[in-house]
């Protein structure tokens, strides 16, 4: 008897699905020394607390700098690194899996097997900046954006590495237009040290050595956002951080802040968190870590 085909054969199995995401976490560091073992991904810090100084030992290379809100270190694979900061802060980590680097490589044409991420320290990039936000407004909202919006997040960041921060591409330049990266950097450090006064446009344009109408052009050109909203999201966010601890009032973390009154910090952490001082501070008591959360 010959044989036949049978039509109700099972189909092989589809190729698994290439890891999209990112794994994302808060870190909150203490004053002190900070070590990462040599991963097999690579690692993107942002910073996101108050300034500090710091020293960082990268696989044998020593810098030292003042990170400020917005810098971003970049670690490749399987290099071992170290921080030494003289006071704490908070930053966002970023692992980006080998996977994602190597099926986005594919996708923009370039050799999934030759990728070299480069090495980077208090680097100023703000379209990472934004990625960077947007990631930890999605865990503070605990994953509310979903997989297909932390998807498109990884897929970007990925892009901008291979594009940007690979070995072989061009060197980073400052926008066209924009402040330098040491005046940007000067802006930012007066305001993250500053954020409980009453900041004042013609200050900060003294900082930076241009006029007024100067500043708000080369600002907005180097960081994508106006100098205000700049400075309303920076309160925002330290007032965030401040809400972790329990002795202070939130009429006192407004005014730490440079909000007039509590309603103020209360309208504009709604606006641009969407979530109110006490319902933040209620989460943080008893937070909710998100899917794509992990601790390095």
């Amino acid at each position: 008897m010959s044989a036949t085909s049978n039509p109700l054969a099972v189909a092989a199995p589809a190729p698994p699905r290439p890891q999209r995401s990112i794994n994302a976490n808060i870190n909150n560091f203490s004053a002190g020394l900070t070590r990462i073992d040599p991963r097999p991904y690579a690692i993107v810090c942002m910073h996101i607390g108050p300034s500090v100084e710091v020293t960082c030992d990268r696989g044998g290379k020593l810098r030292h700098g003042r990170e400020v809100a917005g810098d971003l270190d970049i670690v490749p694979a399987h290099t071992p690194a170290a921080w030494e900061t003289k006071q704490s802060g908070t930053t966002l980590v970023m692992q980006v899996p080998d996977e994602l680097l190597r099926s986005v490589a594919v996708e923009l044409d370039m050799d999934p097997s030759n990728i070299e991420i480069a090495d980077r320290f208090q680097l100023r990039d703000p379209f990472i900046e934004h990625i960077g936000w947007a990631i930890k407004a999605d865990l503070d909202s605990g994953g509310a954006g979903g997989r297909l919006f932390r998807e498109s997040l990884g897929t970007a960041l990925a892009a901008r590495l291979l594009q940007r921060h690979n070995r072989r591409s061009l060197p980073m330049r400052d926008p066209k237009g924009g402040l330098s990266a040491w005046k940007l950097k000067l802006v930012i450090s007066h305001i993250e040290d500053n954020l409980e006064s009453e900041l004042s446009l013609a200050e900060i344009a003294k900082v930076a050595g241009v006029s007024v109408s100067h500043l708000k052009t080369l600002f907005r050109r180097s960081t994508g956002t106006p100098v205000h909203q700049y400075i309303l999201r920076r309160r925002v966010e330290r007032a965030k951080l401040l809400l972790q601890d329990p002795s202070l009032s939130i009429a006192q973390i407004a005014f730490a802040t440079g909000f007039a009154h509590q309603s103020h910090l209360a309208r504009h952490m709604r606006k641009i968190l969407g979530i109110t001082p006490a319902a933040a501070r209620r989460d943080l008591a008893h937070p909710h870590v998100p899917e794509q959360a992990a601790n390095i």
